[in-house]
């Protein structure tokens, strides 16, 4: 026997995140957001001279939640750039989200001298019911935990992870090489980006965690699984992932964002219990 529509439960996601200075930085360049309204979460990296990663990180942050906060009230995506084959609506909008974020951070480096040279990472997801649209440019990074077992969804934009997709460093290599901040492609450094996007399915337990790279740095997927798992909230994963990259040195900001994938009942408000969540409709 179904049942009624009132009793059916629909998937929900629960957010929590952090940012911190690290060990070493006067500055944070890191930046993080999300609007549980609309599904959107986006970890951004900044780079540049004197201030101006900051400026650039949060460029990136803020154009991504009002490209969907308008697209919410115009009732349509706004497209930017050629569209990709194969790619659901909502992982297009996050592809123009993602270019107009380039063009503004490239327009601004373009106008201000201060500014000149700067760029940002960005790793964003879009979530709407158990669709999941994910994008990346640069070495930030999305991960899946699902039933134990930890996957990156996401492929670096860096010299040295070329290298070891090309066969000519192990990853272990990789790892140790001084070349490891060297990227390859980033928010701002030219007029025009395409981003990685992908369309997947996400299900009922599974956690999504959106990185800067100052956490896998210092973190193995091992390492990360087990922090996540052994942790009773989001929030205290986050505290708990930080802690300990700030243990062993952080000598670059560390960001991190997690979310929870639950199943609600339809007549749930989106704050209960002290917990932060969105009902995907």
């Amino acid at each position: 026997m179904e049942r009624s529509d009132k009793t059916k439960m629909t998937l929900a996601v629960e957010a929590a995140g952090k940012s911190d200075v690290g060990c070493v930085r006067t500055n944070n360049e890191d930046n993080f957001g999300y609007d549980l309204r609309y599904g959107i979460f986006i970890v951004c990296d900044g780079m540049g001279g004197q201030a101006a990663g900051e400026v650039a990180s949060k460029l990136g942050v803020d154009v991504l939640l009002t490209y969907f906060r308008h697209a919410a009230e115009a009732g349509e995506y706004q497209q930017v750039g050629a569209p990709q084959e194969g790619l659901s609506r909502d992982a297009l909008a996050l592809a123009s989200a993602i270019r107009l974020a380039n063009h503004t951070i490239y327009e601004t480096g373009q106008k201000q001298a201060a500014s000149a040279g700067m760029g940002s990472t960005v790793v964003a997801a879009l979530v709407k019911g158990n669709a999941l649209a994910i994008a990346n440019v640069g070495d930030s990074r999305i991960y899946l935990i699902r039933q134990g077992v930890i996957q990156q969804l996401t492929q670096d934009h860096s010299l040295v992870m070329e290298q070891v997709r090309r066969g000519y460093l192990t990853l272990e290599q990789a790892e140790r090489s001084e070349m490891q901040n060297i990227i390859l492609k980033a928010l701002g450094s030219e007029e025009n980006v395409d981003p990685d996007i992908e369309d997947l399915v996400v299900l009922p337990g599974d956690i999504l965690l959106m990185c800067s790279d100052g956490l896998t740095k210092y973190l193995r997927d091992p390492e990360i699984l087990q922090s996540v798992s052994a942790s009773a909230t989001l929030d205290e994963a986050c505290d708990a992932l930080i802690q300990t990259v700030k243990q062993r040195g952080a000598d670059d900001n560390v960001t991190c964002l997690l979310l929870r994938i639950v199943e609600r009942p339809w007549y749930k408000k989106w704050f209960s219990g002290g917990r932060k969540w969105q009902n995907s409709f």
